[in-house]
């Protein structure tokens, strides 16, 4: 979990997040959409999917990745449980 926190903590990362809610993008299409180097955007993706926050596919060259809307579930059921609201998890 401390991962996953990590991971959202970066202003950058939860930026990237939300490009991604808009659909799957290679690193390349994630990349264009910011001004800062390619190894910054590597470092950052490799944080966001160490962290299950995003899965990535190989297409040929290409790396695409997309949201693991799975983990959010995960977040979103562990903060109810936190607010002692279990019984309205859908």
């Amino acid at each position: 979990m401390n991962d996953l926190f990590k991971a959202l903590a970066d202003p950058t990362r939860r930026s990237i997040l939300d490009l991604l809610k808009r659909g799957d993008k290679s690193a390349g299409e994630i990349a264009s959409s910011f001004n800062i180097t390619g190894a910054s955007i590597s470092h950052h993706m490799t944080v966001l999917y160490q962290a299950g926050l995003v899965q990535k596919e190989r297409k040929g060259q290409q790396i695409i990745y997309s949201l693991n809307t799975t983990v959010f579930q995960e977040i979103i059921e562990w903060i109810y449980k936190l607010k002692g609201d279990e019984d309205e998890i859908q």
